[in-house]
């Protein structure tokens, strides 16, 4: 059994990147950058008006100026600025040659036909000087950047309209299980419907890859190898949910090796998730999580998520928040690290144990905000102490 972080070390230890793309800028959100993105352009690309109000010289600050000409954001002055003189100006538009101040509207009174007089005390420039944020050929983007809202303003405004970008792994998601039937289907005795199938496409999903629902595997030697080797000759990642740990029928890792993977490791010293899998072939990673919901939910999290962003090319690191315990911890065991569900109050920032009955408790998770993360060796908490707390 190997610990939580020699687990992850041999998951990314051997990400094979997907290849690259160019997409649409506007279809480039939630991507990871393949490239660096300079600016075509200076930016601001000439000395414009920081806001409204007169452009002028500061050595005539203390005179009364007249108002030459008016001229919005994106026109161009006619003249320049003399002695005595002004221009009224429109922020972002380009500062007249000339003038070296703009001052606010606020701070100026009319003392006559088209004269103005600078009633303040001082000023600054008020003006976004030319190349001041951005010079042409700044990297203003760096490649394994995962591309947010904020990042595609960026790309709109040096024109890099068709990124590289790294191409998203596939993802096959099977369950296993006689006991499984679909959530259509209303369960027989001694049935259920399969969430973990559902949950894991959807947390595929939610870190930006492509899910590949493949289905119920029945109890069977041969129906698993069929269906683990057409999702391993498919797609780059293969999760399997149950048929991992001691009973009868969990048979999955002895299919496993059966279809040339290399097991990296059978068990790792978390909890909940102990009986996971992983393994490597030629062309595909594959994952076999525990069929408790709350397991295979957990463990996407820590060990599935972080090799999908590294195949992109990103470094994954989840937040990690300091939080003050509401209540205290105890557990009687501690051989293993824990990541356990809890509410985090938004009035005191407490986080408090979500009422949880074991790994098939899928309703702890619905619940809860965050996973608070208890070093293995720690028995008991006192309240207050801060945890780290990783959101959800």
């Amino acid at each position: 059994m190997v610990n939580f972080e020699e687990a992850l070390q041999i998951i990314l230890s051997d990400a094979r990147r997907q290849g690259v793309e160019r997409v649409d800028f506007n279809n480039a959100l939630h991507r990871v950058l393949a490239e660096d993105i300079r600016s075509d352009v200076d930016m601001p690309p000439f000395n414009k008006a920081a806001m409204d109000g007169f452009a002028c010289r500061r050595a005539d600050l203390s005179d009364e100026m007249q108002v030459v000409e008016t001229i919005a954001a994106g026109a161009i002055a006619t003249r320049s600025v003399g002695a005595g003189q002004c221009i009224r100006i429109m922020t972002g538009a380009k500062v007249p040659d000339g003038a070296d101040t703009v001052i606010m509207v606020e701070q100026t009174e009319e003392v006559g036909t088209e004269r103005i007089r600078f009633t303040g005390v001082k000023t600054t420039p008020n003006i976004a000087y030319k190349a001041e944020d951005v010079q042409k050929g700044d990297v203003v983007l760096q490649e394994a950047e995962f591309i947010k809202a904020q990042h595609i303003a960026m790309l709109s405004s040096v024109g890099a309209v068709m990124p590289l970008v790294s191409k998203r792994p596939r993802v096959a998601v099977l369950s296993t299980g006689d006991e499984l039937v679909e959530p259509a289907e209303v369960p027989g005795p001694g049935m259920i419907r399969n969430s973990n199938g559902f949950q894991l496409a959807a947390q595929v999903k939610a870190a930006h890859c492509i899910a590949n629902y493949m289905g119920i595997i029945p109890d069977d030697k041969d129906a698993t190898d069929r269906a683990i080797r057409k999702a391993l000759a498919e797609n780059d990642v293969v999760i399997l949910s149950g048929g991992v740990s001691m009973g009868d029928f969990d048979f999955v890792p002895e299919i496993m090796k059966k279809n040339q993977v290399k097991i990296g490791f059978s068990k790792v010293a978390v909890k909940p998730g102990r009986p996971t899998v992983f393994g490597r072939t030629e062309k595909s990673a594959i994952f076999g999580l525990p069929g408790n919901p709350v397991s295979s939910f957990i463990n996407f999290e820590v060990f599935v998520k972080p090799l999908l962003f590294e195949m992109m090319g990103h470094q994954y690191r989840p937040l990690q928040l300091q939080m003050p315990l509401a209540v205290p911890f105890r557990r009687k065991k501690a051989d293993r690290r824990e990541f356990l569900p809890v509410y985090i109050d938004p009035a005191t920032g407490e986080v408090t144990p979500v009422q949880y009955h074991g790994s098939a408790h899928i309703h702890a998770v619905g619940l809860a905000q965050g996973l608070m993360n208890i070093p293995a060796g720690v028995f008991e908490l006192e309240k207050g102490v801060f945890t780290d707390v990783r959101p959800i």
